[in-house]
């Protein structure tokens, strides 16, 4: 079993925004649905568990609801997937291991658990299917993208040691794990250490489990500031006019 766990608890203070960003309207749909439009009709997901505020729970369920109706004519459902929500912890990491802890209560721990920001629209079934056949065999996967800038390390903020750019590599969501080994690491570093966690990947990594890197999707990036918001309003309308042009 396939497990999406779509992280939606964010409150988007870094924007500035009135709204948590991954609630805001581009082009007649909240960002949220956009990934989990995909991850829904996406034939290697089972199951979909949505850390959310419980201010926003009832306004996603109308989300979905309006899109299954839109969807319907396709066959396609975003409810048969819902399996229900998740608390937000202190941290992205606290809030992926309340996820985990509901996704034990109706899977087996040898399913896979694909960790995603609702923040990060752009999914795409290629990148799904990736990772999970990347899975096989393996505790975990991370998308990662290498670095095009030179980088630099500083101890002390003034003296610079020069690292090797094509050993360093940036970590994208989704990331995929096995449920149990994955909770395992998670509760492992309670109480203190898991608030020091910034990477999905880093409980599994210092719990020693075997993950495999891929490579990750440049457009599959994360909303966080607002010129990025920008930017996918600028793809999503471009993509919107072109479908427009074909279909006339």
């Amino acid at each position: 079993m396939n497990i999406a766990l779509i992280l939606s608890g964010g409150t988007g203070k870094r924007m500035g925004l009135d709204l948590p960003k991954q609630y805001v309207t581009v082009n007649g749909r909240p960002i949220l649905l956009y990934s989990l439009e995909t991850i829904a009709s996406d034939g290697k997901i089972d199951g979909i568990q949505i850390v959310s505020e419980i201010s926003w729970q009832g306004r996603i369920e109308e989300w979905m609801d309006g899109m299954d109706r839109l969807l319907a004519d396709q066959g396609r459902s975003i409810r048969k997937k819902f399996r229900g929500f998740s608390m937000p912890g202190e941290n992205r990491q606290l809030s992926i291991l309340n996820g985990l802890r509901d996704i034990c209560g109706y899977a087996s721990k040898e399913a896979f658990v694909f960790i995603h920001d609702a923040a990060r629209p752009l999914l795409s079934h290629e990148q799904i299917r990736d990772c999970f056949a990347a899975a096989e065999g393996h505790d975990g996967v991370l998308p990662v993208l290498p670095m095009k800038d030179t980088v630099y390390y500083s101890g002390d903020g003034r003296e610079v040691s020069l690292l090797e750019r094509e050993k360093i590599f940036a970590g994208q969501a989704p990331e995929v794990f096995r449920l149990g080994p994955y909770l395992d690491a998670s509760e492992r570093l309670l109480p203190e250490k898991i608030l020091q966690v910034n990477g999905s990947t880093e409980p599994a990594v210092l719990a020693g489990l075997d993950v495999v890197m891929i490579p990750g999707d440049e457009r599959n990036f994360k909303i966080t500031t607002k010129e990025d918001l920008e930017r996918f309003r600028q793809i999503t309308t471009e993509g919107r006019s072109l479908k427009e042009g074909v279909s006339d």
